[in-house]
Protein backbone atom coordinates (compact mmCIF):
# COMPACT_ATOMS: atom_id res chain seq x y z
CA UNK A 1 0.00 0.00 0.00
CA UNK A 2 1.42 3.49 -1.09
CA UNK A 3 1.10 6.49 0.89
CA UNK A 4 -0.73 8.95 -1.32
CA UNK A 5 0.12 12.07 -0.15
CA UNK A 6 2.48 14.88 -1.88
CA UNK A 7 3.43 15.72 1.88
CA UNK A 8 4.70 12.39 2.81
CA UNK A 9 8.19 13.04 0.14
CA UNK A 10 10.12 14.09 3.60
CA UNK A 11 9.74 10.17 4.86
CA UNK A 12 12.66 9.04 3.36
CA UNK A 13 14.98 12.07 4.74
CA UNK A 14 13.23 11.55 8.12
CA UNK A 15 14.25 8.01 8.39
CA UNK A 16 17.51 8.57 7.40
CA UNK A 17 17.69 11.42 10.01
CA UNK A 18 16.60 8.97 12.39
CA UNK A 19 18.64 6.20 10.95
CA UNK A 20 21.55 8.16 11.99
CA UNK A 21 20.72 9.50 14.99
CA UNK A 22 20.17 5.80 16.28
CA UNK A 23 23.47 5.21 15.22
CA UNK A 24 22.45 2.54 12.42
CA UNK A 25 24.30 1.61 9.10
CA UNK A 26 22.01 0.57 6.85
CA UNK A 27 23.12 -2.83 6.93
CA UNK A 28 22.40 -2.92 10.47
CA UNK A 29 19.01 -1.39 9.44
CA UNK A 30 18.49 -4.16 6.82
CA UNK A 31 19.03 -7.08 9.13
CA UNK A 32 17.05 -5.74 11.73
CA UNK A 33 13.85 -5.50 8.94
CA UNK A 34 15.00 -7.72 6.48
CA UNK A 35 14.64 -4.99 4.00
CA UNK A 36 17.37 -4.86 1.98
CA UNK A 37 20.20 -2.24 2.17
CA UNK A 38 19.64 -0.30 -1.36
CA UNK A 39 16.01 -0.44 -0.88
CA UNK A 40 16.65 1.36 2.26
CA UNK A 41 18.82 3.82 0.65
CA UNK A 42 16.46 4.42 -2.17
CA UNK A 43 13.32 5.26 0.46
CA UNK A 44 15.61 7.32 2.18
CA UNK A 45 16.99 9.25 -0.88
CA UNK A 46 13.47 9.71 -2.23
CA UNK A 47 13.79 7.19 -5.24
CA UNK A 48 11.63 4.20 -3.55
CA UNK A 49 8.16 5.59 -2.96
CA UNK A 50 7.08 5.03 0.79
CA UNK A 51 4.87 2.46 1.25
CA UNK A 52 3.07 1.00 4.80
CA UNK A 53 4.95 -2.67 3.87
CA UNK A 54 8.27 -0.74 4.35
CA UNK A 55 7.82 2.14 6.97
CA UNK A 56 6.10 0.04 9.46
CA UNK A 57 9.42 -2.40 10.16
CA UNK A 58 11.67 0.36 9.55
CA UNK A 59 9.98 2.44 12.21
CA UNK A 60 9.45 -0.38 14.61
CA UNK A 61 13.14 -1.22 14.35
CA UNK A 62 14.43 2.87 14.91
CA UNK A 63 11.44 2.56 17.74
CA UNK A 64 9.30 4.88 16.08
CA UNK A 65 6.00 6.37 16.03
CA UNK A 66 4.40 6.38 12.59
CA UNK A 67 3.54 10.17 13.72
CA UNK A 68 7.52 10.46 13.93
CA UNK A 69 7.30 10.01 9.94
CA UNK A 70 4.46 11.34 8.58
CA UNK A 71 3.76 14.86 8.85
CA UNK A 72 1.04 15.52 10.55
CA UNK A 73 -1.48 18.43 8.07
CA UNK A 74 -1.50 21.89 8.93
CA UNK A 75 -5.03 23.17 9.18
CA UNK A 76 -5.51 26.27 7.43
CA UNK A 77 -4.68 28.53 9.94
CA UNK A 78 -7.17 32.07 8.56
CA UNK A 79 -10.50 32.28 10.31
CA UNK A 80 -13.89 32.50 8.23
CA UNK A 81 -14.77 35.91 7.74
CA UNK A 82 -18.52 36.26 9.26
CA UNK A 83 -20.47 39.42 9.66
CA UNK A 84 -23.52 39.29 11.83
CA UNK A 85 -25.42 42.52 12.69
CA UNK A 86 -27.77 42.88 15.68
CA UNK A 87 -29.63 45.88 15.53
CA UNK A 88 -27.46 48.45 14.58
CA UNK A 89 -24.23 46.73 15.65
CA UNK A 90 -21.49 44.82 13.83
CA UNK A 91 -19.50 41.82 15.04
CA UNK A 92 -16.86 40.81 12.54
CA UNK A 93 -15.51 37.28 13.75
CA UNK A 94 -11.98 36.69 14.32
CA UNK A 95 -11.77 33.45 15.97
CA UNK A 96 -13.24 29.98 14.89
CA UNK A 97 -16.76 28.85 16.35
CA UNK A 98 -14.77 26.40 18.32
CA UNK A 99 -12.09 28.93 20.22
CA UNK A 100 -13.16 28.74 23.53
CA UNK A 101 -13.70 32.30 23.98
CA UNK A 102 -14.69 34.37 20.96
CA UNK A 103 -12.98 37.37 19.92
CA UNK A 104 -14.71 39.87 17.45
CA UNK A 105 -14.29 43.43 15.71
CA UNK A 106 -17.68 45.30 16.94
CA UNK A 107 -18.49 48.73 14.97
CA UNK A 108 -21.34 50.58 17.22
CA UNK A 109 -23.58 53.04 15.32
CA UNK A 110 -22.67 56.65 16.26
CA UNK A 111 -25.15 58.78 18.43
CA UNK A 112 -27.02 61.40 16.83
CA UNK A 113 -26.44 64.92 18.68
CA UNK A 114 -29.03 65.42 20.95
CA UNK A 115 -30.52 61.83 21.54
CA UNK A 116 -31.19 61.04 24.63
CA UNK A 117 -29.33 58.03 25.30
CA UNK A 118 -31.11 56.03 28.85
CA UNK A 119 -28.62 52.64 29.36
CA UNK A 120 -30.44 49.64 29.06
CA UNK A 121 -28.19 48.02 31.25
CA UNK A 122 -27.89 43.74 31.01
CA UNK A 123 -26.37 40.73 33.06
CA UNK A 124 -25.04 37.42 31.69
CA UNK A 125 -22.68 34.61 32.61
CA UNK A 126 -18.99 34.98 31.22
CA UNK A 127 -16.18 37.70 31.31
CA UNK A 128 -15.85 40.70 28.49
CA UNK A 129 -12.32 42.13 27.76
CA UNK A 130 -12.52 44.93 25.14
CA UNK A 131 -9.73 47.22 23.45
CA UNK A 132 -10.71 50.75 21.36
CA UNK A 133 -9.93 50.95 18.10
CA UNK A 134 -11.33 54.05 16.58
CA UNK A 135 -13.68 56.63 18.45
CA UNK A 136 -15.18 57.04 22.13
CA UNK A 137 -16.79 54.05 23.45
CA UNK A 138 -19.00 55.32 26.72
CA UNK A 139 -19.15 51.96 29.37
CA UNK A 140 -21.43 51.77 32.04
CA UNK A 141 -20.86 49.02 34.33
CA UNK A 142 -22.56 49.21 37.71
CA UNK A 143 -21.93 52.77 39.34
CA UNK A 144 -19.65 53.65 36.76
CA UNK A 145 -19.83 55.49 33.90
CA UNK A 146 -16.39 55.99 31.27
CA UNK A 147 -15.44 57.08 28.21
CA UNK A 148 -13.01 55.26 26.63
CA UNK A 149 -10.78 56.45 23.70
CA UNK A 150 -8.72 54.46 21.06
CA UNK A 151 -5.71 52.29 22.83
CA UNK A 152 -7.85 52.40 26.16
CA UNK A 153 -9.40 48.73 27.35
CA UNK A 154 -11.14 47.43 29.94
CA UNK A 155 -12.63 43.75 31.21
CA UNK A 156 -15.51 43.61 33.15
CA UNK A 157 -17.37 40.26 34.69
CA UNK A 158 -20.89 40.15 32.60
CA UNK A 159 -22.54 39.51 35.92
CA UNK A 160 -22.30 42.91 36.58
CA UNK A 161 -24.73 45.34 35.02
CA UNK A 162 -23.36 47.02 32.10
CA UNK A 163 -23.95 48.60 28.74
CA UNK A 164 -21.75 50.44 25.92
CA UNK A 165 -22.43 52.26 23.19
CA UNK A 166 -20.28 55.17 20.97
CA UNK A 167 -20.19 58.49 22.71
CA UNK A 168 -20.23 61.37 20.27
CA UNK A 169 -20.83 62.04 16.71
CA UNK A 170 -19.05 58.83 15.81
CA UNK A 171 -19.09 55.40 15.20
CA UNK A 172 -16.57 53.52 17.16
CA UNK A 173 -14.43 50.10 16.78
CA UNK A 174 -13.53 47.97 19.34
CA UNK A 175 -12.09 44.17 19.85
CA UNK A 176 -13.89 42.12 22.25
CA UNK A 177 -13.52 39.30 23.84
CA UNK A 178 -16.49 36.96 25.53
CA UNK A 179 -17.22 33.86 26.52
CA UNK A 180 -19.21 31.31 24.75
CA UNK A 181 -21.95 32.35 26.85
CA UNK A 182 -21.43 36.11 25.97
CA UNK A 183 -21.64 34.95 22.68
CA UNK A 184 -24.73 33.62 22.76
CA UNK A 185 -26.20 36.85 24.23
CA UNK A 186 -24.64 39.34 22.31
CA UNK A 187 -25.35 37.83 18.65
CA UNK A 188 -28.98 36.62 17.92
CA UNK A 189 -29.06 37.56 14.45
CA UNK A 190 -28.18 35.31 11.18
CA UNK A 191 -24.58 36.20 9.31
CA UNK A 192 -24.99 38.83 6.24
CA UNK A 193 -24.38 37.53 3.15
CA UNK A 194 -20.04 37.55 2.44
CA UNK A 195 -20.90 40.38 -0.07
CA UNK A 196 -22.07 42.58 2.31
CA UNK A 197 -19.63 42.04 5.00
CA UNK A 198 -17.09 45.22 5.92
Amino acid sequence: MVLADASLDLIGSRLKSWRQKRGMTLDELSAATDISASTISRLESGKRAPNLELVVPIARALRLELDDLVPRSVPDPRVPRITKRVGEVTYVSLSPDSSPVQTYKVTLPATPPGTLVVPELRVHDGYEWLYVLDGRLRLVLGEHDVVLGPGEAAEFDTRTPHWLAASGIGPVDLLTIFSKEGKRIHLRARPTPSGNNN
